[in-house]
């Protein structure tokens, strides 16, 4: 038997049941960032310009690996219909 201690009880369904996928409609190249947008509740194009400003302060190669290792770790929402 398991004992959740969630309080309010919408709290404990946000954390068991969302998940970080890449978006089908909010993309540009992959998804990456409009499904980061879905799961963070905030506007993909801050975090496609956030993205940017780092990548281009640290070097382009760390920022082009990191998003391509992101392809791969994170996975297409199969349903098309739903946003996350």
């Amino acid at each position: 038997m398991r004992i959740t201690t969630c309080f309010p009880s919408d709290f404990c369904y946000y954390l068991t049941m969302k998940k970080l996928y890449r978006s089908n409609e909010n993309k540009v190249f992959a998804g990456i960032f409009g499904g980061l947008g879905e799961y963070l509740d905030i506007d993909p194009v801050i975090l496609r310009l956030i993205w940017i400003f780092v990548t281009v302060v640290t070097g382009v190669i760390p920022g082009l690996i990191g998003y391509f290792i992101s392809i791969f770790i994170i996975p297409k929402n199969k349903n098309k219909n739903e946003k996350k």
